[in-house]
């Protein structure tokens, strides 16, 4: 479990494909506090450490998941936003995230707010998933590449979210731009008020 606070960007040094699967190796401040089986966010997507060496950890992506988030696309110096699981003694300064990434999105446009950014995504409409909870709401929380958001002007398709300074310079986000595709996790707990009223209007 995490809270979209992201902690660093870590930079990928290596990447080896194995069969279906993809191993990232990676370098960030951390490193040394990490552990074999622990749990860390990439761009959101919760991967669990496999190996740690030389100041270095490598954690493994399925093909599931290289196919349900923007992983795939990375290359050697890329960034990645990293955060290590949430600890149940602090505040929770975002929201539940999962790890679990949705889909991914597309940037469509990046606006100078005069000092902040506002950046617009979007994902393809499906109305079966939506009324799973696949969908922003207004002043809703959504991850986008593993960052805790609050959504600004919705459409069934889109949504816009408000970038701060100290968030574009210490996340990826200073690296997104137009046609940039991005991994999303909708809210969790709006798929259970949706999954709920799913199955009392059955």
């Amino acid at each position: 479990m995490f809270s979209g606070i992201v902690e660093e960007c870590a930079k990928v040094v290596g990447i080896e494909k194995d069969r279906e699967n993809v191993h990232f190796t990676l370098e960030c401040s951390f490193v040394d506090e990490l552990k074999i089986d622990q749990s860390v966010a990439h761009n959101g997507v919760c991967l669990t450490v496999v190996k740690i060496e030389n100041g270095h950890y490598t954690v493994t992506a399925m093909k599931e998941t290289l196919d349900r988030s923007n992983l795939g696309l990375l290359q050697v110096g890329d960034e990645v936003n990293v955060e290590r699981s949430m600890m149940m003694n602090g505040r929770l300064d975002g929201h539940i995230v999962q790890g679990h990434v949705d889909q991914t999105a597309e940037c469509v446009s990046v606006e100078d707010a005069e000092g902040s950014w506002v950046f617009t995504f979007h994902y393809p409409f499906d109305p079966e998933m939506a009324k799973r909870g696949y969908m922003t709401v207004d002043k809703g929380s959504v991850t986008v590449n593993g960052v805790s958001l609050t959504v600004c002007n919705p459409t069934k398709e889109s949504f816009q979210v408000c970038i701060i300074p100290y968030t574009f310079d210490n996340t990826n986000f200073h690296n997104i731009k137009v046609g940039t595709r991005v991994n999303l996790e909708f809210d969790i707990i709006g798929k259970y008020i949706s999954r709920y009223s799913a199955l009392l209007n059955q």
